[in-house]
């Protein structure tokens, strides 16, 4: 009805600037593939600028993720090493404890990858790979922004891509008969420019898994030689970096100490950063009070532009229709509770990585 009520607003001239601003806040999902996607834009064009058009994505409005930039671009410590020499891997997962409850009749007709890759999930992996912009204007942000979506290297849907479902959901109230919907997904990806290149991305996010939790974990490379007495490279862990989007929004840093009374033996030691305990439990709006506050103010920065979404339904429809084809990747289970199937485990293991979690509450 997106179609419809523009039209009609249209109509009534209720988007009429001349005597003020005009503007309509669009909610998820934008379309259910890139075609429609592209219908939307254009359905929205004919009646409305492109500047009045304000797609929601309630993430982008977490107050970690709004953080990212100001992480990366005001400290100086973290931006030099911000690329392919000293970033091993870059982790992003977005996990549920619930289960689909009573919306099984639309998660079945959307599924992991449209419910939560192509919105969330790639708007994140844009924050975390974009380069500077120019300023922090909308259109400088967003321009970046588009640029890690247009470098996303097509994905090998039989190689780095896992599916799933947890046990149950068939049986499920509103699940079809023959449905294959996954409620979990994994997936490798690599943004082909000068800072990414060769640096797998990992995004995972499931239904009914062991926690809610989402976080962006950044693995540094491991040191490159080992002159500390008694340990050998097994040993040497890599620092890893844990921005902590909800629950608890903060950061984590995992550093290398050595062991008190020893000669160089190392144990892992972190570094925390909590909001609410800097700010206070009440220093974090909601983000849909953010976005609307936002939308009022005409600031479109945390808004995403019709080009970006097309872009990043071009990185996700050719895995669903890899899906479909008689070499996809089988449907895996996995049970409630966990952490989802043993083909991700195996699947990030292939270049030697395992999933990791830093933000505490973990088991």
């Amino acid at each position: 009805v997106f179609d419809e009520i523009a039209h009609s607003l249209h109509e009534c001239g209720l988007l009429n600037e001349s005597e003020g601003y005009r503007r309509v806040v669009v909610e998820k999902p934008f379309g259910y593939d890139l075609a429609s996607a592209q219908l939307l834009n254009q359905q929205l064009h004919a009646v409305l600028d492109e500047s009045q058009i304000y797609r929601i994505d309630h993430y982008l409005a977490k107050e970690t993720v709004q953080n990212l930039q100001v992480f990366r671009f005001a400290n100086t410590i973290f931006e030099p090493l911000w690329n392919r020499n000293y970033i091993e891997s870059v982790q992003i997962t977005a996990a549920e404890s619930v289960d689909v409850g009573h919306r099984a009749g639309y998660y079945d007709g959307s599924g992991v990858m449209r419910d939560m890759f192509q919105n969330h999930l790639l708007q994140l992996l844009s924050l975390v790979a974009m380069e500077p912009p120019s300023s922090f204007q909308a259109n400088a942000i967003r321009n970046e922004k588009v640029k890690v979506f247009g470098s996303v290297r097509p994905v090998d849907v039989v190689n780095d891509t896992v599916r799933a479902r947890y046990d149950g959901y068939a049986s499920t109230e509103g699940v079809r008969a023959d449905s294959t919907t996954p409620t979990y997904a994994a997936v490798r990806l690599f943004i082909d420019n000068w800072r990414w290149q060769g640096v797998p991305f990992y995004l995972r996010s499931g239904k009914a898994l062991k926690e809610k939790t989402t976080e962006i974990t950044i693995q540094f490379k491991r040191p490159p030689y080992n002159m500390f007495s008694g340990q050998n490279d097994s040993t040497m862990r890599s620092n890893i970096l844990s921005i902590c989007v909800q629950p608890d929004e903060g950061m984590h840093l995992r550093m290398e100490a050595k062991v008190p009374d020893t000669s160089a033996d190392l144990h892992p030691v972190e570094f925390e950063f909590h909001y609410k305990d800097t700010f206070g439990e009440d220093a974090i709006p909601e983000a849909y009070e953010r976005l609307l506050l936002e939308a009022l103010a005409g600031d479109a920065s945390l808004f995403t532009r019709g080009d970006s979404i097309e872009l990043a339904w071009g990185i996700i429809d050719p895995i669903l229709a890899g899906w479909q084809q008689e070499d996809a990747p089988p449907l895996e289970t996995y049970t409630k509770d966990s952490w989802g199937p043993a083909a991700a485990e195996q699947m990030i293991a292939a270049l030697g990585h395992e999933w990791l979690l830093g933000c505490g509450g973990h088991a």
